[in-house]
């Protein structure tokens, strides 16, 4: 039997990497996204080329009931859940704390950590063997401002990656005598389309020049990092953060 995953955020980037690495490695995948369809429909063609079964899902992870939505379609389009990958994420434009409104954080914290530990939460109910599930794996795409605070830029972002990489560890302590492993990867500065949409296109170009390795990494291997943590070669990984940041 194929296994099935649900990887949130999947229309472009990091998200589309690991769906089709993913379909590559015989596994079927749910594509959400929230407004990028043409991006979500590239991504399931993809995964249908790497030998995948793709179905798309809508929602929006700002809102409570858009996360609740989501593990219901995704239950009615595969029955079974053998991992998680929560992947959605948003960025704001750099500010200083100070700069920084309730609007904001709200909005950044809903995505960035209310919606994955709603989703974890679904997950494991689905996965563990307290309930009934036959185990699975999930994976916290976090990021490495959660160990660097991001000063005078995101500070708000890093924050709810630091929450998240807290939700990694205790979530997986509760599960992890039921089979189901949870795990973390924080990639440092990464050539995507997020960082337009924070309002600073060039940014992973521009600051490559810090990273010890002298180059921004790339969506695939943060992908791939992610396919060995879902594989049996890390069965006896869990409740660990991987920083995949080029030595930041």
């Amino acid at each position: 039997m194929r296994r099935a995953a649900l990887v949130t955020g999947a229309s472009d980037g990091i998200g589309r990497a690991v769906a089709q690495e993913l379909a590559g490695a015989g596994w079927d995948v749910a594509v959400h996204y929230n407004r990028n369809r043409a991006g979500a429909d590239l991504t399931a063609r993809g995964v249908a080329e790497a030998g995948g079964r793709a179905v798309i899902l809508q929602a929006d992870l700002s809102v409570p009931v858009g996360a609740m939505r989501l593990m219901s379609e995704y239950g009615a389009a595969f029955g079974r859940m053998d991992a998680l990958v929560n992947n959605a994420g948003i960025v704001d434009r750099a500010a200083r704390v100070e700069e920084m409104t309730a609007e904001r954080l709200t909005r950044m914290f809903a995505v960035n950590l209310t919606a994955p530990f709603l989703l974890a939460g679904h997950a494991a109910r689905r996965m563990s063997t307290r309930h009934g599930g036959s185990g699975g794996v999930i994976v916290n795409v976090s990021s490495i401002a959660a160990r660097l605070g991001s000063g005078g830029q995101y500070v708000d972002y890093a924050a709810s990656k630091a929450g998240l990489d807290a939700l990694t560890k205790g979530l997986a302590d509760e599960v992890a005598a039921e089979g189901v492993r949870v795990v973390s990867v924080r990639p440092g500065l990464v050539d995507t389309a997020i960082h337009g949409k924070g309002g600073e296109p060039d940014r992973a170009i521009r600051l490559a020049d810090r990273i010890p390795m002298r180059r921004a990494g790339t969506a695939r291997e943060i992908a791939r990092t992610i396919l060995w943590l879902l594989s049996g070669d890390a069965s006896y990984i869990t409740g660990t953060t991987i920083d995949v940041s080029g030595g930041r």
